[in-house]
């Protein structure tokens, strides 16, 4: 990865490049330093658990002041921005994949769900490299523009409603039928288990999901099942 690189990346998302910055940490998955141990920099873990926490401010700071909505409504729209699956979404539209610095062995790895965390994690480092680098006005913007940007979809498409309570709501209106769920699959030894859960209607299997708890996995398989069904 070059430094001409990083400097193209920053220019990408509205930002100007430090030689001294923190931009490119950002981008330092710790599977890296394991292959390349006189890297100069360390990981990336540090800025990610700066930029949650600002990620979070700035939304609700953003929702607070434009939505009369009450907590329990606010909340959900704010779950709904900064949750993996749409920092993942974020970060492949402003094509943060090709620029981490990743071990040879993630960089192959095509698992969507542990790839969706890496990108995850990777939006909320360079959200915490922003923050020190340029402070508040210009990490609010950078997240205006990229993150909240999404909330006319959310809203549209009722993604903050969670994917479960969505999928019955719509099988019950089009079909009259209540989805069921069923253990599939479970593999891991006992404190790392691995769910993979079918999706029902009726004896249709629409769609399979996997977490590591049964929720997590009935929550994938019905994301999933909504994506399969078009709904």
């Amino acid at each position: 990865m070059s430094e001409k690189d990083i400097e193209g990346f920053a220019k990408s998302i509205g930002i100007e490049y430090l030689e001294d910055g923190h931009l490119k940490q950002a981008l330092v998955h710790r599977s890296y330093l394991n292959e390349h141990a006189d890297f100069p920099l360390g990981h990336n873990e540090r800025l990610e658990f700066l930029g949650d926490a600002v990620l979070e401010l700035v939304v609700t700071e953003y929702l607070f002041q434009n939505f009369d909505e009450p907590e329990g409504e606010l909340t959900n729209y704010r779950a709904a921005l900064v949750n993996g699956h749409n920092l993942a979404k974020v970060a492949r539209t402003i094509d943060i994949e090709d620029q981490l610095y990743l071990s040879k062995g993630e960089a192959q790895d095509k698992n969507e769900k542990s790839r969706n965390y890496i990108l995850a994690n990777s939006m909320e480092s360079i959200i915490g490299a922003i923050y020190l680098d340029f402070g508040w006005d210009e990490v609010k913007r950078f997240i205006t523009d990229v993150v909240i940007s999404t909330l006319p979809e959310i809203l549209e498409k009722k993604l903050y409603i969670d994917p479960k309570s969505r999928f019955q709501e719509e099988s019950q209106a089009r079909m009259s039928i209540t989805p069921s769920y069923k253990v599939l699959e479970e593999s891991g030894p006992d404190h790392k288990k691995l769910f993979r859960i079918g999706a029902y209607l009726g004896k249709e299997l629409v769609a399979e999901g996997a977490g590591t708890s049964k929720q997590e996995a009935q929550i994938d398989a019905a994301a999933n099942s909504l994506e399969a069904k078009k709904w």
